[in-house]
């Protein structure tokens, strides 16, 4: 008996034995580490960002001259569809991901996130997400119905485009809403000693506000979506008025998690912005708590206002003249960020760096889009801008001459912390120029086109509306968009030719995590760091003498040694580090089962839900280390 117990024994544990690659293909597939997952968001994001760019290409050259035949009417909604679910969903979403799944640890001073292998799981769910939505394309159709679902055109045209949008997007929820709450308690739980919640960095506030809306606004997205589903498959009539149901009662869940979607975009860029701005105007930022405050009222009141983009639905004057208010009054907030951004470069040493570039671009740009979205809050105005090009300009300036145009900040500003080279700076500033150039050459005239009467949504237009010039230019933008994402792509490839060289510390930053090497080691912190100060960094790198004159701490002296906490070395603890799993990968594995079980056939389904009930057992199961 006992050796058939220690036989069955040592099978469990072979089992159940931790993968321990270090490099290469299975090292990325049961990694844990919340830095190896960021890259992974990262660059699966950035490869979706070229898909979804290519996709607008083809709406640009089918709408760039007057009854255009470049796409069919049935191709080009599937593209315009496929367009917006991807850089909402698909991109500007898992990009935030991407930095605050690597950056989050490290700048409040932890190891890892608070449950890595969830962490893994979140990405691996993504990625199902997003292949499941775009395996439409070679299963019968694509999703066509808008990247907004409205129903009941989502739910009575036949075939199978929309199971996958309402399908491929419960995935990504999945990994949305389990990635808020692993982010969350890390933010709250895992911060170093001393760090107070206003000794965080406003990245770290803006990821707490982001990772709180994603908790509460997609539980309603995803009632929403099954819904749709069971409207579409099992023959329910949520949204059919025949049979008792409510087309409207889509938008008002749509928006309701559609508005706070809009500031679960824009905050992480502006707290990449807030993080950018001191280090390269050399002085802390200005009005730290009223940025902070501003960002969580903006995060309230985001919920408040998402009726705004109903206002042509017929909800009534008292419903409108609320939504518009509130419309008017979220722009408070973001005014004061806005104010004091200007207030932290204002008589600052400012260096023009490429991610400086890209982050006053991010204010400028931003700002155009925030005055553009307060003309909407004005109903009758609004009754003539909406479902016009003008409204598909005010949206873009805000999504991408403010998020993505933050993004590209933060890439340029932490390229060199997380992969260890230096982007070329000369190339970088090409790029941000041919962008900024692009950018306003494709979206600024559709302000004058929407004006001037341009439906949205459309495939083409007579030439009697006298429409083609200014579609012609925002074509050219959009191309000279593409150049600039083309030399970014050549940066980055170039980069890795040459050998690391970037420094701990390369821009003379404020926060923790340009206090380790570059890129980080596998466990962050030798030392967890004791924090004194809000820019702990920049207080042990410098000391403020009478009369305000700012003197470097000279080495060895006081400030700058590591301060005492957990220890590795001197100390003699062992630093202890989740160990690698696949058992996240099997159990995303799943889910797109689940999804084609769904649509096709039902043992699929079947399928899939013992490989996700396998992995999520295995995970259960799974030791804690080796």
């Amino acid at each position: 008996m006992a050796t058939v117990s220690v036989r069955t024994e040592g099978a469990r544990s072979g089992l159940l034995r931790r993968p321990t690659a270090t490099t290469g293909f299975w090292s990325w597939i049961t990694t844990v580490d919340h830095k190896r997952i960021g890259i992974l968001y990262g660059i699966t994001a950035f490869a979706f960002f070229v898909i979804g760019g290519i996709e607008a290409l083809f709406i640009r050259l089918q709408l760039a001259q007057p009854n255009g035949k470049i796409l069919s009417a049935s191709t080009y909604n599937e593209f315009f569809t496929m367009h917006g679910v991807t850089m909402i969903f698909l991109v500007v979403m898992p990009l935030s991901a991407a930095f605050f799944n690597y950056f989050i640890p490290l700048q409040i001073g932890a190891r890892d996130v608070a449950f890595p292998r969830l962490n893994a799981f979140t990405y691996w769910a993504f990625l199902a997400g997003g292949l499941f939505i775009y395996s439409g394309f070679f299963l019968g159709g694509a999703p066509n119905g808008g990247w907004f679902g409205y129903a009941p055109l989502s739910t009575v045209e036949p075939g199978n485009n929309m199971l996958f949008y309402s399908l491929g997007l419960l995935m990504t929820g999945i990994a949305s809403t389990a990635s808020a709450m692993n982010l969350a308690v890390t933010i709250i739980n895992m911060r170093a000693p001393g760090m107070t919640m206003f000794r965080m960095p406003v990245f770290m506030w803006m990821g707490l506000v982001v990772q709180l809306l994603l908790a509460f606004a997609m539980p309603i997205i995803t009632v929403g979506l099954f819904q749709m589903l069971f409207d579409r498959r099992f023959g329910t009539h949520f949204f059919d008025p025949a049979a008792g149901g409510d087309p409207v009662l889509w938008q008002h869940m749509f928006w309701l998690f559609g508005h706070p979607e809009v500031y679960i975009l824009i905050l992480p860029a502006m707290g990449i912005v807030s993080e950018v701005l001191p280090v390269f105007a050399r002085k802390p930022l200005f009005g730290y708590q009223f940025v902070v405050f501003s960002g969580i009222a903006i995060g309230f009141i985001g919920f408040g206002v998402w009726a705004h983009h109903m206002f042509a639905v017929g909800l009534g004057p008292v419903a409108n003249t609320a939504f518009g208010i509130s419309t008017m009054i979220i722009a408070v907030p973001t005014g004061v960020k806005i104010f004091n951004w200007m207030g932290t470069l204002w008589k600052g040493d400012i260096r023009f760096t490429t991610p400086m570039l890209f982050a006053v671009a991010f204010i400028a740009q931003f700002v155009v889009g925030g005055l553009s979205g307060v003309t909407h809050a004005v109903v009758p105005a609004d009754y003539q801008q909406t479902d016009t090009y003008y409204i598909v300009a005010h949206f873009h300036y805000v999504l991408f001459g403010g998020a993505i145009f933050g993004l590209f900040s933060g890439v340029y500003y932490w390229w060199p912390k997380v992969f260890g080279r230096m982007l070329d700076e000369r190339i970088g500033k090409l790029h941000f120029w041919l962008m900024v150039i692009g950018f306003n050459l494709t979206f600024g005239p559709m302000h004058i086109l929407g004006l001037q009467g341009m439906p949205r949504r459309i495939q083409t237009y007579p030439a009697t509306l006298g429409l083609g010039v200014w579609n012609l230019v925002a074509t050219i933008g959009a191309f000279i968009i593409a150049t600039s994402v083309l030399i970014f792509l050549l940066n980055a490839i170039a980069s890795f030719r040459r050998p690391k060289d970037a420094t701990a510390d390369p821009w003379d930053a404020r926060t923790l995590e340009w206090s380790v090497s570059s890129p980080p080691p596998p466990y962050n912190f030798e030392e967890i760091p004791v924090v004194h100060s809000l820019d702990e960094l920049w207080h042990r790198k410098y000391a403020e003498r009478e009369g305000g004159l700012v003197v470097p701490v000279p080495a060895g002296g006081a400030g700058t040694d590591p301060p005492h906490g957990e220890g590795h070395g001197d100390g003699g603890h062992a630093i202890h580090l989740p160990g690698q799993s696949f058992f996240p990968f099997v159990a995303a594995l799943g889910l797109p089962l689940i999804g084609y079980g769904v649509i096709f056939h039902l043992w699929m389904a079947v399928a899939g839900a013992v490989v996700l009930l396998v992995g999520v057992y295995g995970w259960a199961i799974e030791p804690a280390s080796e």
